[in-house]
């Protein structure tokens, strides 16, 4: 089986334009039924939650649908799934929740592989608590994660690494460093916002105590998830409003939550889910068919790609396992070409996009172009990118 692009393609208003988008890993286009799904539920009755009044239900409906339809997205249990406005946010929650049992002298460990979200919030609160940070480097020569440089101790309490490099495409080892993390009886913080947009979450194969993403990169609306065990997040007390529930997830939620955005993510699920279902009955099957699909045609597209990049270009990204996202050095160009693409309706940005520590380990210059490819990504679209492209490589 394979995804019918052609057919997909008709799905997003954006696209009738004529614009070759490029900058999926900064926020994907949306295909008109999680549109549908947000208006529709902003214009159904609708109040706060109760299960009283149809207004009432309905809210209560977009709620359970949202936590269903991530738990099947992130193999995790309904009862795990927390909304909240972005994946930096919940990030910043967590670390303030999680630092409250922290003291001087315990120890963190960050990535310099990370988009600064995984990685600020856990050093200022590390640095509140008089904690010591500990760095995972990158090896320059793979870009992929030293995990030489992994340093635990019976004092560290909390590893962040992302699931997959924002810039690089670069896919760590995560059940490793997992098991490494929990041997030394630390917890494992996931940023997996760029990975979802491109492989199947399976948080509980992963080892990965807490798990971020995003929907609006992965085709939804602007807002974040994470995903974690019900039992572990009850062992996790946040500051909160005295009236409000103090049920997991909801003492994570704070004031009403945005329905009509939780339908859009979910809509958003149900979208990726039958790119491609093949024979899936439960809607985790025709996620694994479909996401084992469009994986296969990432890379397709991505190697057309690299393929037909100029000698002039530089590729930094160099990992075995990575998404289908190029970041490359054009000679002190990279804004020129960005402003040429735009004119020829080719979307590329151009920038380092947050990932303050990739660039200053491996002394990158600022901007560098990245190419990220997304499920409605046509070969045309890669060939047009590599005509505009041609005058600088």
């Amino acid at each position: 089986m394979a995804i019918d692009v052609a057919a997909l393609r008709l799905q997003f208003p954006s696209l009738a334009g004529g614009t070759a988008f490029f900058d999926g890993p900064a926020g994907t286009q949306t295909p008109r039924p999680v549109a549908d799904a947000i208006a529709e539920t902003l214009t159904s009755p609708l109040s706060n939650r109760g299960t009283v009044s149809p207004s009432e239900l309905n809210a209560e409906t977009a709620v359970a649908g949202f936590r269903a339809a991530y738990a099947d997205f992130l193999n995790v249990p309904a009862e795990g799934i927390v909304h909240g406005r972005s994946a930096t946010q919940l990030t910043y929650d967590f670390s303030r929740h999680l630092a409250k049992n922290w003291r001087e002298g315990d120890e963190i460990v960050v990535s310099r592989l990370d988009h600064d979200a995984n990685v600020r919030p856990w050093v200022q609160a590390a640095a509140r608590a008089g904690m010591t940070v500990r760095w995972l480097d990158i090896d320059p020569e793979t870009t992929e994660l030293d995990l030489g440089s992994l340093v635990l101790t019976e004092r560290t309490k909390l590893v962040a690494v992302t699931a997959a490099s924002n810039v690089l495409g670069t896919k760590p080892p995560i059940r490793r460093i997992a098991d490494l993390a929990h041997d030394a009886g630390a917890l494992l913080f996931v940023d997996g916002v760029h990975y979802a947009a491109h492989d199947l979450v399976d948080v509980q194969a992963m080892g990965a105590d807490f798990f971020v993403c995003s929907p609006y990169k992965f085709l939804g609306p602007h807002c974040g998830v994470l995903g974690a065990s019900p039992a572990l997040l009850e062992t996790v007390e946040p500051d909160k409003l005295m009236p409000s529930s103090d049920a997991v997830p909801e003492r994570f939620e704070f004031g009403t939550l945005p329905y009509e955005i939780l339908a859009g993510a979910k809509a958003a699920v149900d979208f990726l889910a039958a790119l491609d279902p093949g024979s899936g009955q439960s809607r985790r099957e025709r996620l694994t068919n479909s996401l084992n699909s469009l994986h296969d045609q990432e890379i397709t597209l991505r190697t057309r790609l690299e393929k037909g990049l100029g000698d002039a270009v530089t590729v930094h990204c160099k990992a075995a396992e990575r998404t289908p996202t190029i970041l490359m050095g054009l000679g002190g160009r990279e804004r020129e070409a960005q402003r040429h693409l735009a004119e020829k309706k080719v979307v590329a940005p151009a920038g380092s996009f947050y990932a303050y520590e990739v660039f200053a380990a491996l002394k990158l210059e600022d901007p560098a172009l990245r190419v990220g490819l997304a499920p409605y990504t046509s070969t045309e679209d890669v060939d047009r990118l590599l005509e505009g492209l041609a005058p600088f490589g």
